[in-house]
């Protein structure tokens, strides 16, 4: 029997009579089914599934079913565990980090309680309910994953239970704790059922550049002895090498018996190292409760301290604007037959691939992320958005107060994680009086966090502190806008594009579908709107990125904050074409990059200019004989020059600054490279591809944890197998079928590739464009595992790994999941100076005078985007004259209009009379500018010309079939309108990024 002291040392900071906590994943029974009686004690469990959590009893079913036919119901989980020694007179606690959906949990055949959101964690004090040692104690779990799951109380769905973007796999999918404190402890951040707030640690009064701040350590105290006890509250912050940077004390408190206090500390830091983007810089904060001297509890909070304010329009980091680039990901992060259910050390990898791609941002959509992935983002360094739970629309009563809960509780338990950035409160816009109830809940429990909080769209809001849609562009020089999710096409990473195998090209795709949402074969409309191969999708993810670009901090008064790409890697969401999961990804399913990704790399590196040169050439090189097609290229150079076997091919034609064209380039075997230029000509970077030989062998590289595969049931490895010419390239055209053995103590978890159940845990399935990945788990048994992989025609390959093993001791693990996992350090701490180029000056309008409607044109440069000015339709009335504050020399007018991404408007701008523009407005996500040579007046007019030009630009086409409509619109061919108007001179002088 292992004593508490011990195991307090290992999972928990102190020694002898102090907090433990504990690794509960071990040693868990599952079985599928509803069996009366399986909360007894006495229940035979024999022939139940021995597992290790996070465990979804569905797992199988990871993108092998579509997401709305993933398969639900009741499960039920068993554990059995012995309290150590030492644990006498102790307080006992469990901690759930989530159960899908609904949970009857008991103990010893006592129920002791019910979580129902499905989201978030929840807590149970059990202390009266557990058997000392030597004793064996009994939790049990009926877990059900209905989708039409009801709250108990008020037979009400949770509307965050959607099948279409809430992947459904149930049971106990994520982590779950035992905690053993003393009688005076400091409460768990578990507010669901507990009702308790736990420790809040906040910096305040920074100085960046000096390196220091206030950190303030707040707990919540809870006195369960029979008599009362006098505290000193002390705080001790680690840095992340184990060294003391601080130690500091608070007012000595005397709290009574059953007593529930708040106590805290506060203390000058010098010599901080402020968590950053891709900077991940974590301390340790151990707050302390000694009594007569001595320690009797103590709560390690991992955390980091970094400034943020959020004005004008941008958000700031450590006092430089950043522009916010990065990806709205599903919150299931999943991976193709294993769920969400991942080790810590893979969800650092998945979600440090987003910050190698640049993002700085990921938002997670619709439910609260787990807490893995929280904690994960704090390592990596990328910035969360981080939802309650919602569907797509605001909701009363009921509905709404469950969402209330649920971000109060997600807002409690990840307070203290700095990557935490925003909090959203709906997937649409919410009303005022709701957006106040959210702040509010904000300003209780997280008043000092530097967190805004706010909703998608909220264009208009007086209360809210962020906003954007999704898809287009939002503009403001108040509260920074940011497009919540955009640039929605899909393409599996197999398609390269139609001049390789499998010769996909824009558009194809099965005559018929299932719909998502009627659940019925359906005709397939016309798909190359969204369906794409890899060029192409990379190619719009270009597309899409340029107006967030241009409308960036530097650009004006009003600026884009940036936007989140839909979504990062493939995902078992809802879906529109040939695949039965969502394709829209940078990477597939098991992250690998398809040309996107390198695109959004070239595109995103930086704070907001481009700040290190970088070129990407889309595809490979590795055509058939006689192929001609356009090549593209993404840079950020001022200029590029493709060389083909060393002769030039010209520079390309730009277009939406970054990409690159090069029309009609022949093959010929040999190397291709793009070298790209600055403005004065200087070579800046460059991209090469070769042509590789003909398969020859298969290759495997193993990833696994930094120290090692654990023995622990639960760890993976991620293989990825190649197939390579004899010089060891990777073949980029390689389809072949791989066959696979495994040899050990493992189980075959496999990966995804198109065909059949999408070959879902398939032990032979083919690579894709040269290159695929498998996931093998291991058991609780250490040992070597074995891993041969074969394939026609091609030397065959194997690796051997070998397992940790892993010390269980009745039931308990000492090593916490996520234990010593590295930080992400690569991009260093935040640079000092100014972010972006000022490149143009804003010159106020004063008033206009319109053709029509004459009361609403002052909406035309309100700086609200919801408001608008239109003529009548008569093509005589379209025009309107705005009144600029001085006079000035104009060189820009940009303009949001109506109906901006689906309408094309003729039309003549004139200055003081003087026609400075003549031509088509373009259709965009949002805004057109119009350039033209500098000319000085004070009167500017904008009049139509011609007949309004229709036409969808985009097309975006949602899982309903239903095209998404782009502001006001209008079928009269006569119609001017503006939603919003700038006018810009060029800046006086340019102030170059630092």
């Amino acid at each position: 029997m292992l004593s508490l002291a011990v195991l307090s040392g290992t999972a928990a900071k102190g020694g002898a009579g102090q907090r433990a906590t504990f690794n509960f994943n071990p040693d868990w029974k599952v079985i599928v089914g509803d069996p009366a009686g399986a909360e007894a004690v006495n229940f035979n469990d024999a022939t139940w599934k021995k597992v290790t959590l996070p465990w979804a009893w569905n797992e199988d079913e990871a993108f092998k079913i579509d997401i709305h036919n993933l398969t639900t119901g009741v499960a039920w989980y068993r554990k059995e565990f012995k309290l150590p020694k030492g644990s006498e007179g102790k307080k006992v606690f469990l901690e759930f980090e989530g159960v899908r959906q609904g949970g009857e949990f008991y103990v010893n055949g006592t129920h002791i309680g019910r979580h129902e959101n499905g989201a978030m964690a929840v807590g149970f004090d059990i202390t009266a309910h557990v058997k000392p040692a030597p004793a064996i104690n009994i939790v049990a779990v009926r877990t059900d994953s209905d989708w039409d799951y009801r709250e108990k109380a008020t037979n009400t769905r949770f509307q965050w239970s959607d099948d279409n973007f809430n992947a459904n796999y149930g049971g106990i999918p994520k982590n779950v704790y035992l905690h053993i404190t003393d009688k005076l402890y400091q409460t768990l951040p578990l507010y669901s059922n507990l009702g308790t707030t736990g420790v809040y640690v906040y910096a305040q009064d920074f100085d960046i550049p000096g390196k220091a701040a206030t950190v303030t350590a707040s707990s919540e105290i809870r006195n369960e002895y029979n008599t009362a006890k006098t505290l000193q509250y002390e705080v001790v912050v680690e840095d992340m090498k184990g060294k003391k940077v601080k130690t500091f004390t608070g007012a000595t408190v005397t709290i009574a018996p059953g007593e529930t206090k708040t106590v805290q500390a506060s203390a000058r830091i010098s010599e901080l190292n402020f968590w950053s983007w891709g900077y991940g810089y974590l301390y340790n904060v151990n707050t302390m409760l000694k009594v007569d001297g001595k320690p009797v509890d103590i709560v390690k909070t991992r955390t980091g301290f970094r400034k943020t304010a959020f004005e004008n329009g941008m958000v700031h980091l450590n006092d430089r604007v950043l522009m916010i680039k990065g990806y709205a990901q599903r919150t299931s992060n999943e991976w193709p037959g294993v769920g969400m259910s991942v080790p810590a050390w893979l969800s650092d990898y998945s979600n440090r691939l987003m910050v190698e791609s640049n993002a700085n941002t990921v938002r997670w959509m619709h439910i609260t992320p787990w807490k893995q992935d929280v904690e994960s983002c704090d390592r990596v360094g990328l910035i969360q958005a981080m939802p309650a739970g919602d569907a797509e629309k605001d909701v009363e009563g009921i509905l709404w107060t469950q969402r209330t809960q649920l971000m109060r509780d997600a807002i409690i338990y990840n307070r203290n994680n700095p990557s935490i950035v925003f909090y959203e409160s709906g997937n649409e816009s919410i009303s005022e009086k709701h957006m106040q109830e959210m702040k509010d809940i904000r300003d209780k429990y997280d008043p000092y966090g530097g967190r805004a909080i706010g909703s998608r769209e909220m264009l208009d809001s007086k209360i809210a502190e962020y906003g954007g849609e999704m898809l287009y562009i939002n503009k403001s020089s108040n509260i920074p806008m940011w497009a919540t999710e955009y640039s929605r096409d899909e393409g599996l990473r197999k398609y390269w594009d139609e001049f390789s195998p499998p010769y996909h090209k824009d558009g194809d795709g099965p005559e018929e579908y299932k719909s998502v949402m009627s659940n019925t074969t359906e005709k397939r409309t016309d798909a190359h709107l969204y369906n794409r191969n890899q060029d192409s999708h990379a190619r719009e993810n270009v597309v899409h990125w340029f107006d967030y670009w241009h409308e960036r901090p530097g650009t004006g008064k009003r600026v884009s904050s940036g936007g989140v790409n839909i979504i990062f890697s493939d995902t078992n969401t809802h879906f529109r074409g040939e695949s039965n999961y969502r394709t829209s990804g940078e990477t597939d399913a098991m992250r690998i990059p398809k040309d996107g990704y390198f695109s959004h790399q070239v595109m995103w590196d930086g704070w907001v200019e481009t700040e290190n040169p970088r070129t990407h050439i889309m595809g490979h090189w590795n055509y058939e004989k006689g192929v001609t097609k356009d090549i593209m290229v993404v840079s950020n150079g001022e200029a590029v020059e493709l060389f083909i076997n060393g002769e030039s091919q010209g520079k390309g034609e730009q277009s939406h600054r970054f990409l690159y064209m090069f029309k009609n380039i022949s093959f010929k075997p040999g190397t291709i490279k793009a070298v790209s230029y600055n403005a004065e000509g200087k070579q800046e970077s460059e991209a090469s591809k070769k042509t590789v030989g003909k398969p020859a062998a298969l290759r495997l590289t193993v990833l696994n944890h930094p120290e090692g595969m654990k023995a622990d049931g639960h760890d993976l490895a991620l293989v990825e197998v190649e197939v390579v010419d004899a010089k060891g390239n990777r073949c980029p055209t390689a389809l072949n079928m791989v066959n696979f053995s495994l040899d050990g103590p493992a189980e075959w978890r496999g990966g995804i590739a198109q065909g059949p159940d999408n070959y879902i845990l398939a032990q032979s399935l083919p690579v894709e464009g040269g290159v695929n990945r498998v996931l093998v788990r291991s058991t609780s048994k250490a040992g070597k595992i074995k891993i041969k992989a074969t394939a026609a025609g091609l030397e065959a390959a194997a690796v051997q790994i070998k397992t940790r093993p892993v010390k269980v001791t009745n039931g308990l693990a000492t090593v916490l999941p996520g234990n010593n996992l590295p930080s992400y350090l690569e991009r260093g701490p935040t640079p000092p100076g100014q972010s972006y180029v000022v490149t143009r000056t804003p010159i106020a309008i004063v008033k206009a005078t319109a053709g029509a409607n004459q009361e609403q044109a002052v909406h035309s440069f309100d700086e609200n985007e919801l408001t608008n000015w239109s003529n009548d339709g008569f093509q005589n009335t379209g025009w309107i004259v705005y009144e600029l504050e001085r006079t000035a020399t104009v060189s820009e007018v940009a303009m949001k209009m109506n109906s901006w991404r689906s309408r094309s408007y003729p039309i003549v701008i004139e200055l003081d009379d003087k026609e400075v523009f003549r031509g088509n407005t373009e259709r965009s996500l949002g805004y057109f500018t119009a350039k033209f040579a500098p000319a000085t007046g004070k009167k500017l007019t904008v009049r139509l010309i011609d007949a309004n030009i229709d036409g969808d630009t985009f097309g975006f086409v949602e899982i309903t079939g239903i095209k998404e409509p782009a502001g006001e619109s209008t079928t009269e061919k006569g119609s001017l309108g503006i939603t919003e108007i700038e006018v810009y001179e060029k800046a006086e002088s340019l102030s170059a990024a630092q």
